[in-house]
């Protein structure tokens, strides 16, 4: 083991043996799991019918990425079907990522209240900026792959075709919409991870910055995973927000590293 390695180790041991002396035993932590999946289902159910009511209009945007990239290339039409369970399942997924979006916030929350018991007392005051800060990293996740992302991703596609007639099936164009736009919206969440991982002493900032190289490798390589398209712009499109966001979260395990040296050196 190498003296960086171990100074890790050593750096990390206290605060797993703190983690273990203020750990629930494994069932409360299954049933606690349990409840927060429960609630937060619940919460996305409820989110669901709210935007039931307005399905119509949520597909209207749903399909302006559609409609402008056909126009965009002197074509005319719209979505078709193949079967005809295939409308009302449009509106089903089309109500869940709405309501996904909407029940964020309480989503979240949830997700907070299972972790914080594994928190110090002053850390559980970041209650509030955690649940602003995933909540509008999602939705801006979410934006930025409707607005950037998907355009871009059907014009490159459906000009890559332009010589036959295109038939985009309802089913095909909103599976690509939900892994599009909540892929990005989870992407998106990167710091936060990030932030807990330096809260635990598993990632530092110097660690990260170090690893630049090899990250940003790993990014393309993720970019070109999850991209609908085998083009280069298109996995640039994707690249590129997690670069910045890798970036941001160079900054926070910065702030927990000095936010924790601070509270040692005052003791």
């Amino acid at each position: 083991m190498t003296g960086k390695w171990r100074l890790y180790v050593a750096d990390a041991i206290p605060f797993l043996l703190a983690e273990q002396t203020r750990s629930m035993p494994l069932m409360a932590h299954l049933e606690e799991l349990r409840k927060r999946i429960v609630f937060s289902a619940v919460g996305v159910v409820v989110g669901f019918f709210a935007c039931w009511s307005y399905a119509d209009r949520i597909f209207n945007l749903v399909q302006q990425p559609l409609i402008q990239a056909l126009r965009h290339h002197g074509l005319t039409g719209g979505l078709v079907y193949l079967n005809p369970t295939e409308p009302f399942n449009l509106y089903l997924e089309v109500g869940f990522v709405a309501g996904l979006f909407a029940a964020s916030p309480f989503v979240f929350y949830q997700l907070w209240l299972f972790i914080a018991p594994a928190l110090y007392r002053h850390e559980k005051r970041y209650v509030l900026p955690f649940v602003i800060s995933t909540v509008v990293l999602f939705a801006a996740g979410g934006l930025f792959g409707y607005k950037m992302v998907y355009p871009a991703s059907l014009d490159f596609l459906i000009g890559y075709g332009d010589r036959f007639q295109p038939m985009i099936t309802i089913g095909e164009y909103t599976k690509l919409f939900v892994t599009i736009i909540v892929g990005l919206g989870l992407i998106f969440e990167m710091p936060i991870l990030v932030f807990f991982l330096a809260l635990m002493r598993v990632l530092t900032a110097r660690w990260m910055w170090r690893n630049f190289r090899y990250s940003i490798l790993v990014i393309f390589v993720v970019a070109a995973m999850v991209t609908p398209t085998t083009d280069i712009l298109n996995m640039c499109l994707f690249a590129t927000p997690m670069i910045g966001l890798y970036v941001l979260s160079i900054g926070v395990a910065w702030l927990v590293g000095s936010a924790r040296s601070r509270r040692t050196a005052a003791r």
